[in-house]
């Protein structure tokens, strides 16, 4: 409990409570001597350490000069009132006595009548620790313990009152750290630019759809990039790459790119594309370091994309029941192999790989030929590439990764360029804007080499400027100068 002010005077009397006038010496009432009361004692422990009480050594010999009160504080009754020490003011036992206030009257149980303080103590004292015995502390004294109702100077036992507001409680340091992350980390919306996407994608504010992860790619590894974005026309993106870097048993880099294309008439195509990159990007990153010919591992890596495309087909019986009409999980793939003179591609169906020399006076050129109704009939000497290309047929692919494809042909070719140049891999969605090899050499940029993350992401802009009817991909993959000249490519 707080303790209240100090007081000069005496304010009433300590037998009767009747108000004293300034230099009283009894009390007008009930004759008190107010001269008896002793002045305050030096500061001395009223208490040892088993919490018994003790008096001072000087008033111990002496003896008390006043009536000499304590008190016993029993749990669970409210209040203790002054009960004399030995005998009673009257000569009965201080237990017959019942609780009495400063001017004798009984105190009903849980008055909250005052406990005269005892003379040394400094402080209230807690329930069941009973107040050092000695001489009475008069207020006279100028004890600084609280003062009761009655005005006498004294401790307090019962409980104080309730405050009538409690303070609030200081937040958890951890729970706002926490909500911190959550702010920081929350999805504003793309149109709005103020609203907090929900879980299904949703603008909260405005209600605006946003993007998913995968309509807009892009990642840089080292000195190769690839980007990939959904398009102008199409819901989803159903393209998907792989990069990956390597060294080969002597130590030389290996560079490593696919692009993928789901076929949109085939179930989840999205979901072909992004198995057969992620398989074929794995199987050659554990079989270059292990010695296997680029060529070869090239092969492999098709062969074992194909089977993870073929596992996407066993889906549930349900699912084939809700869409009877489509066709197995299918997508094509095109692939890159860059080392130290040495370029290897590979690739099934009609996405492109494309040779742009740094040193654009060179002539480009396209390093893959698709599996395609057009490219047949050219093939065949039916039609020629313009004629082919513009019938309605064109794009009709005649050979793919998934379940229900006629056969696996992977096609693989290798090359030594005998100068420096890039290597564009790319799905139709970016070749349909130039399909010429000297058309992408003239979109790429001069310093495709030394920005490939810049040059990715403008060819993907000519794409999209020229009307982004499709998915478009491409990947941007140097090739160094090679220590020796080779073939051309």
């Amino acid at each position: 409990m707080s303790q209240m002010p100090r007081q000069a005077a005496l304010p009433t009397c300590p037998s009767c409570a009747e108000p004293l006038d300034a230099g009283d010496r009894f009390c007008g009432a009930c004759g008190y001597d107010l001269s008896a009361v002793p002045p305050r004692p030096d500061d001395h422990p009223t208490l040892t350490m088993n919490g018994s009480a003790q008096q001072p050594p000087a008033q111990a010999a002496a003896g008390p000069t006043g009536p000499t009160v304590s008190g016993t504080a029993v749990p669970g009754t409210g209040p203790i009132g002054a009960r004399a020490n030995g005998a009673g003011f009257n000569g009965v036992a201080a237990a017959a006595l019942p609780p009495q206030s400063a001017s004798g009257a009984p105190v009903p149980p849980g008055s909250g009548a005052p406990v005269p303080h005892a003379s040394g103590a400094s402080g209230p004292q807690g329930p069941g620790v009973p107040p050092p015995s000695g001489p009475a502390a008069s207020p006279a004294s100028g004890d600084p313990g609280a003062t009761g109702v009655s005005g006498v100077s004294g401790v307090r036992f019962d409980r104080p009152s309730e405050p009538d507001e409690y303070a609030l409680q200081a937040p958890d340091p951890r729970v706002a750290a926490e909500a911190a992350v959550v702010a920081e980390t929350a999805q504003v919306c793309v149109a709005c630019r103020a609203g907090r996407v929900d879980d299904d994608g949703y603008c909260e504010n405005c209600g605006h759809a946003q993007p998913r992860e995968r309509d807009h790619m892009e990642l840089e590894s080292g000195p190769m990039a690839a980007v990939s974005d959904r398009g102008l026309r199409h819901h989803r993106n159903e393209d998907a790459f792989g990069l990956g870097r390597t060294a080969l048993p002597d130590g030389s880099p290996a560079l490593v790119a696919i692009v993928c294309d789901g076929v949109s008439s085939a179930t989840r195509p999205d979901d072909a594309s992004l198995a057969a990159s992620k398989t074929a990007r794995e199987s050659l990153l554990a079989a270059l370091p292990q010695g296997t010919h680029p060529q070869q591992a090239m092969h492999e890596a098709i062969v074992a994309a194909s089977y993870a495309v073929n596992a996407l087909a066993d889906e549930p019986a349900t699912a084939r029941e809700h869409a009877p009409h489509q066709n197995a999980p299918a997508c094509t793939l095109v692939g890159s192999i860059v080392t130290p003179g040495l370029l290897v591609v590979g690739w099934v169906g009609d996405s492109r790989a494309y040779w742009v020399p740094a040193d654009r006076s060179s002539p480009p050129a396209r390093l893959t030929e698709d599996d395609s109704w057009a490219a047949q009939m050219v093939a065949a000497g039916l039609m020629s590439e313009a004629e082919a290309y513009a019938d309605e047929r064109a794009h009709a692919i005649t050979g793919w990764l998934g379940a229900d494809a006629y056969e696996l042909e992977p096609h693989t070719a290798s090359f030594k360029p005998d100068r420096p140049g890039v290597v564009v891999v790319c799905t139709d969605g970016l070749w349909n804007y130039a399909e010429a090899a000297e058309e992408m050499a003239e979109v790429l940029p001069p310093d495709a080499s030394a920005r490939p993350l810049h040059s990715a992401r403008v060819l993907v802009g000519h794409a999209l400027d020229g009307g982004g009817h499709d998915n478009v991909t491409v990947a941007v993959v140097p090739f160094p100068a090679p220590a020796q000249g080779a073939g051309s490519a």
